[in-house]
This record gives C-alpha cells, sequence and structure tokens, in this order.
C-alpha cells in the first residue's frame, strides 16, 4: 500500500535526547522511544504510561485488551532480564495483578532504580517478525541492519547492514538481501509483508541516526510486518556517553594537490642515502637512478659528499633546490627530528620506510611524527612500508625490486609480504601496472587519498587494495562510489574477526560484530569484493582487457559436456545470468553444431569437432545483439589443438569486435600442457582464459558483471 509521506520533528527529538543527556543517561525509557519514533513516522502500538495499578486497567480497557505490560525505569534496559514484561494480559484483573508483579520484579532485580511506571501496550503480533535498528560501527559510522526479528535474530543471524542514511533503493534492496527473503514475499500461501511499509521504516530509521549522530544504537524489534503494514512492538535507543566527533577530511582539492606532487615529483630526496649494497638508503638511490626517474635525486647523509655519483647533502635544508618528496631510510629514532626538516622545508610528501612504530607497540612515536607531519602539511605515506611505485614517471622508490612494465591498474597494499607478491605476479603474467604503493600503518595517507588521486590519473584503468583495517570506512565509501562510476574498485578485506566492541544487550549491536558489516557495505559502495589474493590480482588482472557487457545475457559455448556443467553451475555461484535461448537463435546454431550435439545453454558443440565449428557458433554468439557475453569451454583433441584454437578466438574476437560486436569472452582449457601456452596467447589477444579450471574464468566475468552493475552501466 501506498505510504503517506513524512516529515521528522527534528526539535522533538531534540528536546527528549538534550533531557536524557542533561540527566546523565545513555538509554532512553520506553515512553521516550516511542516518542523519537512518533516524531520519524516510525509506527508503534498505542501506548501509555501508568503509575498504578488503577491507571493500568483504565488504559488497558480504553485501548483494548489484550495488552502488554512492560516496567518503564530509566536503571532498567534490559525489561525481559529483569522480569518487567508480561505478554497478552486479556482482563482488569489481569492488567491489575501483573502491574503488581511488574513492579516487585523490578525492585527485586535493582532495589535502587528510579521506577517511572508501568508501560501499558496494545498487543500486536501476526504477519512476519523482522529486526530493524542501526548501531555506531567503529569503521562505518551509523549503519542501518535489517533481518529476520524475534527470539531467533542472533541464533540464526539472517540479516543484511547499509551506511546511513538510505535510498528508497538501498532500502528495498535490503529486503531481498536476507536469506528469508521468500518468506517475506509470501512463502506457501502465507500473505506477504507490506514491502513499502518496510522499506519506509529502514529509510526513518537511517534518517534518524544520520540527523542525530548522538545516538549509538536503535533496537526495533520485534517488527511485525503483514500485508498492511509495519509496526515496531519494542523500541531501544542508546545514546552516546561523551560528544561525538566526526573524521576530519580534507578537501577533495588539497588531497589532489599533495597526491600530485607525491607521483608526478620534480625532485626526490633519499634521506639515509647509502653507497654501501646491502643498505635500504643504497637499494632506493639505485632503484631511483637505474629504474629511469628524470626528476632531480638528491642524498642526503651527513657523513659522504657523494653517494652513486651525485652529490650528497648533510640536511635536506642543504638542498639548493625544492624538494616534492622525502623518502626516509633511517631508524624510527632519528625519523622525527628529521622530519622536522622535511616539514621546514615545504616538502609535499614523506615516505616512511622505517619500522619501530605503532606496529611494534610505539604508539606514542607515531602520534609524534603525524602532529610533525601535520603540523607542516606534509602528507605520510606509511610509516612501516615498502615505499611505492609509479611507472608513468619511471619512478620506483622502494628498496624492493624494480619494476617497470607499464599498465593501467594501480595495486595498493598494508603489508609488505602481499606487496612483494603483488609485484612477482605482475612479472609473471606481464601485467603492467600504473602504481604499486605500500601503505603500511596508515598513520597518514590511506586509500581514501589515494583513490582520490587515482579517481582523475588517466593512467589508472583499475585499482585493487589489499586492506586488513579502513581508518575511515565512511570516507572511503564516499571515495569509491565516486570511481567505480568509471574504473572498477576491487578489495581484498583481509582479518574476517570481530571488528569491535558489541554494543551491550543490543540483537542489532551483536549482530554487527562481524565481517557482514564489511561484505554488505563494500557492495553497496560498488566494491568488486575477492575472496583470495589471487583473486585480487587475477581480477587486476583481467578487468581491463574485457569490455563492459551490455546486457545480463550470458551464453555457454562448450566441446565438452562435463565443462558445460560445471561452468553453469559456476555461473549461478558468480550471480550470472544464462540466457534462455529464443527458438530462432536455437536453429541458428543448430545449423552449426552435429546432430548428437546439444543446443540450449550450454550449446555443446561435442569434442570431435573441427575449428570451423568452434568459429561459427562463437561468431554467431558475437554478432547476434541479445547475447551480451560468452562463456567458452574447450577440450584438448588433435581434431583442434590448443593453439589452433587459441589463433581462432583471438582471430573471431578482433574481427568481431572492429565490426563493433565487443563482448566480454572468457575460455576455460582443459587439456594436457599445451592449453597453458593457450590460454597465455589468448589473454594477450583480449580474451581471459585459464587451464585446468572452470571456476576461474567465471568468475572474472562475474567480477566483471558486479562492477558493471553498480557503475550502472548495464542496458539490457
Amino acid at each position: 500500500m501506498p505510504i503517506t509521506p513524512h516529515t521528522p520533528d527534528r526539535q522533538a527529538v531534540r528536546e527528549v535526547l538534550e533531557k536524557a543527556r542533561a540527566e546523565g543517561r545513555t538509554g532512553l525509557t520506553a515512553p521516550e522511544g516511542k516518542l523519537i519514533c512518533d516524531a520519524y513516522g516510525i509506527a508503534t502500538p498505542g501506548e501509555g504510561l501508568a503509575t498504578s495499578a488503577d491507571e493500568a486497567v483504565e488504559l488497558a480497557i480504553r485501548m483494548g485488551l489484550p495488552v502488554v505490560l512492560k516496567i518503564v525505569s530509566p536503571d532498567i534496559l534490559h525489561k525481559t532480564e529483569a522480569g518487567g514484561v508480561l505478554v497478552g494480559l486479556a482482563t482488569p484483573e489481569a492488567v491489575r495483578d501483573g502491574y503488581a508483579k511488574i513492579i516487585a520484579s523490578a525492585g527485586a532485580y535493582n532495589p535502587d532504580a528510579v521506577i517511572d511506571g508501568v508501560q501499558v501496550q496494545q498487543m500486536v503480533g501476526g504477519g512476519h517478525e523482522v529486526i530493524i535498528g542501526a548501531v555506531t560501527d567503529p569503521t562505518f559510522g551509523k549503519v542501518v541492519a535489517f533481518g529476520l526479528g524475534g527470539v531467533l535474530v542472533e541464533v540464526l543471524k539472517d540479516v543484511t547492514f547499509r551506511l546511513a542514511p538510505l535510498t528508497e533503493a538501498e532500502a528495498t534492496g535490503m529486503l531481498d538481501d536476507i536469506q528469508a527473503a521468500e518468506v517475506l514475499k509470501g512463502a506457501r500461501g502465507a500473505a506477504p509483508a507490506d514491502r513499502a511499509a518496510l522499506s519506509a521504516m529502514i529509510q526513518r530509521v537511517g534518517a534518524l541516526v544520520g540527523d542525530f549522530p548522538e545516538i549509538t544504537e536503535i533496537d526495533l524489534n520485534p517488527v511485525f510486518a503483514t500485508a498492511d503494514g509495519a509496526i515496531a512492538a519494542d523500541v531501544r535507543i542508546l545514546l552516546a556517553s561523551g560528544p561525538v566527533e566526526e573524521p576530519v577530511r580534507l578537501p577533495r582539492e588539497q588531497i589532489l594537490t599533495s597526491m600530485n606532487r607525491i607521483f608526478k615529483p620534480r625532485s626526490v630526496a633519499v634521506i639515509g642515502a647509502s653507497g654501501e649494497t646491502g643498505k635500504i638508503g643504497n637499494s632506493v638511490m639505485r632503484n631511483l637512478i637505474n629504474g629511469g626517474y628524470k626528476g632531480h635525486i638528491y642524498p642526503i647523509n651527513p657523513k659522504s659528499p657523494e653517494i652513486l655519483g651525485l652529490p650528497a647533502y648533510p640536511s635536506i635544508a642543504d638542498v639548493p633546490g625544492e624538494v616534492d618528496v622525502a623518502v626516509f631510510a633511517i631508524p624510527a629514532k632519528f625519523v622525527a627530528a628529521a622530519l622536522e626538516e622535511v616539514g621546514r622545508k615545504g616538502v609535499a610528501g614523506a615516505v616512511m620506510i622505517p619500522s619501530g612504530f605503532a606496529e611494534t607497540g610505539n604508539v606514542e612515536g607515531q602520534k609524534e611524527i603525524v602532529e610533525i607531519a601535520r603540523r607542516h602539511g606534509v602528507r605520510m605515506l606509511g610509516p612501516n612500508i615498502y615505499g611505492y611505485y609509479y611507472t608513468p614517471e619511471n619512478l620506483c622508490a622502494t628498496f624492493c625490486t624494480p619494476y617497470d612494465v607499464k599498465g593501467g591498474v594501480a595495486l595498493t597494499s598494508q603489508s609488505g609480504g602481499i606487496g612483494m607478491a603483488i609485484l612477482g605476479f605482475s612479472r609473471t603474467t606481464k601485467m603492467g601496472v600504473s602504481a604499486i604503493v605500500g601503505v603500511g600503518n596508515k598513520a597518514d595517507v590511506d586509500e581514501d587519498d589515494l583513490l582520490t588521486f587515482f579517481e582523475q590519473d588517466d593512467n589508472t584503468h583499475a585499482i585493487a587494495m589489499h586492506l586488513e583495517d579502513l581508518k575511515d570506512g565512511r570516507g572511503f565509501v564516499d571515495a569509491v562510489r565516486r570511481v567505480v562510476t568509471t574504473k572498477p574498485v576491487i578489495v581484498l578485506k583481509a582479518g574476517r574477526t570481530a571488528m569491535g566492541a558489541k554494543a551491550a544487550g543490543s540483537h542489532t549491536g551483536a549482530l554487527a560484530g562481524d565481517d557482514k558489516v564489511y561484505d554488505d557495505i563494500l557492495r553497496q559502495a560498488g566494491v568488486v569484493r575477492a575472496p583470495g589474493l589471487n583473486d585480487m590480482l587475477e581480477y587486476a588482472r583481467s578487468l581491463p582487457l574485457l569490455p563492459t557487457p551490455k546486457g545480463e545475457n550470458v551464453v555457454i559455448i562448450t566441446g565438452a559436456g562435463g565443462s558445460g556443467v560445471l561452468l553453469s553451475d559456476a555461473c549461478v555461484d558468480n550471480g550470472l545470468t544464462l540466457m534462455e535461448i529464443p527458438p530462432d537463435l536455437d536453429e541458428a546454431f543448430r545449423a552449426y553444431i552435429p546432430p548428437f550435439g546439444a543446443a540450449g545453454n550450454p550449446i555443446d558443440i561435442t569434442g570431435g569437432e573441427p575449428p570451423s565449428t568452434y568459429e561459427n557458433t562463437v561468431r554467431l554468439g558475437l554478432s547476434d545483439p541479445r547475447i551480451h557475453a560468452l562463456v567458452l569451454g574447450y577440450w584438448h583433441t588433435i581434431v583442434t589443438p590448443p593453439m589452433v584454437f587459441a589463433e581462432l578466438i583471438a582471430r573471431v574476437v578482433a574481427d568481431e569486435r572492429a565490426k563493433g560486436n565487443t563482448k566480454p569472452v572468457v575460455a576455460s582449457l582443459a587439456g594436457d600442457t599445451e592449453v597453458e601456452e593457450a590460454c597465455d596467447y589468448l589473454f594477450e589477444h583480449g580474451v581471459v582464459a585459464y587451464p585446468y579450471t572452470t571456476e576461474k574464468p567465471v568468475a572474472v566475468l562475474g567480477a566483471k558483471y558486479r562492477w558493471a552493475r553498480a557503475a550502472g552501466l548495464l542496458s539490457g
């Protein structure tokens, strides 16, 4: 049914919250919760506050029996635990006795509790029990939760999360994102829940916590959702105990000014430069020189007048010209003093290779260098990093192995070991990169800053990030939402454990304590999340090669029936839609395959077919506008050897792309070792192909589709 728009009464909410905070309370009473819900159009049962048994009976008769009784006390937040809830009282006598019982139970539970009275509430029920709530997540801030409600909420944990506030589309999408989604639609003849009413309630909860940051949690559980609406039977609201501080975010233009100087420096100083092989300062110097960096390189070393053929300076203050970047290759104990000199020099970026800061427990040392950097306006990468590469400038400011294969993928990692894995993969697969950046402790520069740079960097076409945490999850989401409209952002999130303290006793808070929050919100932002390191690297390698699909229709063409079944399973697992082949297209495919083959989808051309069968069916799949992506399954035979297949597919794809038939094509090759060379050839010619696996090529295609959907690029 249509939902009446509601203008929130913010002043009414402000008065309730100010009163509670003035009294030093972090929990609202049930009547206060109802006032707030009323102010935001969140439906709750009729109720009244009774301060005597007679008042309770009078209220119950007026609103209609049966009723629910609940203790009202600022000192008793866990009402059920205190014996402060009685349900289904159907007679005046039961209400009178219930009032006395609740008051007695509350006194026994907490003899010092201030008792405001007993809430008499209309009895509601029926339909579906769900939970709607909001929590203050340590990473993302205000997060709204929706899921299966009632007593099983924490057992089944059928719940999904989104950043607050939410759009109507995001709120409605939450209804379909839980396992019980079909139940809410009316499974087995049951009446469906009112989706519009639930979506509106979710949006209003999100708006409430967005408007009032001091609200740390809202718990509406259960919410009874029927075909005619939704009503929250119980409301619990918690407040922050102190002032609420929002993260400080720099303006985008200020970030870009610094990042452009860091990634495109006119000059680099190496603090701790050394002429001694094996020293970090020597490795950084050699990489800068041998990598072909064309800007000025200034070695800083008070004991050497010259290093690797370049004049050295005792201090950065002695450098005659401007310096854009200072790479630190000195022990942690000397960093603060050197950073003061760097700041006075007007350097834009400090690349902190040294370890020995927060990662080893030296939190105060890290705070000290952050304070110095901020005071001087220096942006700081690290500390505890391997450095960074930016290939368009031939910039290799790292002590790791050099890398100079230029391409369109930017990769970042929070770990040095992962950084080296990125480097090795890039070299082995010939994946050109625009940048490889270590972020380490992220004392200053983090993923948000890097995304802001890569967003406008014409040399970068895809971004892949390994991260263990986010300093400012909401800032990260804001940056991702801008970037993904034009470039995929791939994330490998390590550490699938609890993210922070759970709010005491709250169903919503208990549910928000694991990786599900990260998973849902990264998806909401449009991130392509990779399940593992190799997946992240393969997505980064492959997504820029694959054209963006124009619609959801995926067709499998295979030379092996068994591969077709596995490829079909992989498509389902990766959220791809196998096209229902219309009769005319079915007939067209059948003209090219043997009678004992199988049309439909997958299209099984059988294993003994010559190259012409592959060519004809693939060309038909590429040329028909109703098909939006192809998945190829190849089986190694002497009739069509691997390299013959690879060269043929590369030619057909190139021919059709020249005609404007640009579609993603991925291939799974089963066979002897020759299929490895064939896959390499196909990759080099813009076809994503893997040997010995049906899962990986489809996973890559699924990742491309996830990005295309997030970017709003699918039209068919």
